[in-house]
């Protein structure tokens, strides 16, 4: 395990080493919140104000900008894992493995070094745009989230971290030049927000795409944090009125609800963890395979 560890060091000190490849994994999130702030905010906030006319603007302001830091947080466990990934491309790009193998460092070893390191990553930045998002919404908006939400969130994170970072580092394996991998991800950070229901509301997509939107991992992840989110900053706008919160709910994707079924959380939690296993494993046995 010791050589694991230094191998899992060495990678975390690569990526770190490269600021701007940091900056880059929180890209996603950083242009979710340029878009709000510039623009989209004010388009939720005017409707829901329009149609919620006994919500204050606080209320309503509240709310808006908890559903988007929880779109935030989920991007940013998805984006950081992936940037973590390049340290593998640099090493196959480099020939970097051909001095590994000569070294008495088993293929697993690295491996497991790539992987983990890459986790590890994605958990650190993720933890630090939930720690500003909370603390965010508490001075900013006056909204603490409640310390059992703030756990559950947590919980999700991390689980969302593993799983993503599983499913990308699979994806990666592929790649075998930074050109190609700085293609994949500006492609996965286009796409990312739309298919996680984070740049604009599920409701506001044709009812098909809504489907599939709430159908993918992204978007059952992106619901179980808008759940914790929004506990107290939904019922604060509707009054605690049942018809507007269950409406606002599938409209928002704070339920994520395919066709007629509403996905239970302990069925995306299943998927999530299956993705952990699934992917961890192909994408252990594609890197084993790239290193020759």
């Amino acid at each position: 395990m010791s050589i694991v560890a230094a191998i899992v060091a060495r990678n975390l000190r690569i990526f770190f080493r490269d600021r701007l490849n940091v900056f880059f994994s929180l890209l996603g999130g950083i242009v979710l919140f340029g878009l709000y702030v510039l623009f989209l905010g004010n388009l939720q906030t005017q409707s829901l104000a329009a149609s919620i006319p006994a919500a204050t603007p606080q209320e309503v302001q509240a709310f808006v900008d908890s559903w988007m830091f929880a779109g935030i947080v989920l991007i940013t466990t998805v984006t950081s894992g992936l940037g973590a990934m390049s340290v593998l491309v640099e090493d196959g790009e480099t020939g970097r493995f051909r001095d590994f193998l000569v070294s008495p460092i088993r293929r697993g070893q690295l491996v497991l070094g790539y992987l983990i390191s890459a986790i590890i990553v994605s958990l650190i930045l993720s933890a630090f745009v939930f720690a500003v998002s909370v603390a965010y919404l508490g001075l900013v908006r006056g909204t603490w989230l409640p310390v059992d939400a703030v756990a559950r969130a947590a919980g999700v994170v991390v689980l969302s971290c593993a799983a993503f970072t599983a499913l990308i580092s699979f994806v990666a394996s592929f790649v075998r030049t930074s050109g190609a991998f700085a293609g994949l991800s500006t492609i996965v950070g286009t796409v990312l927000g739309f298919i996680a229901g984070a740049y604009i509301p599920v409701g506001l997509l044709p009812a098909t795409a809504g489907d599939v939107v709430n159908a993918l991992p992204f978007g059952q992840a992106g619901a179980l944090l808008r759940q914790q989110f929004t506990v107290d900053t939904l019922p604060a706008m509707t009054g605690g009125f049942a018809e507007a919160d269950e409406s606002l709910r599938t409209f928002f994707g704070i339920d994520a609800i395919v066709g007629t079924w509403l996905v239970p959380p302990g069925v995306i939690v299943a998927i999530l963890v299956a993705m952990v296993v699934v992917f961890a494993s192909l994408s252990a046995l594609r890197i084993r395979a790239r290193i020759r």
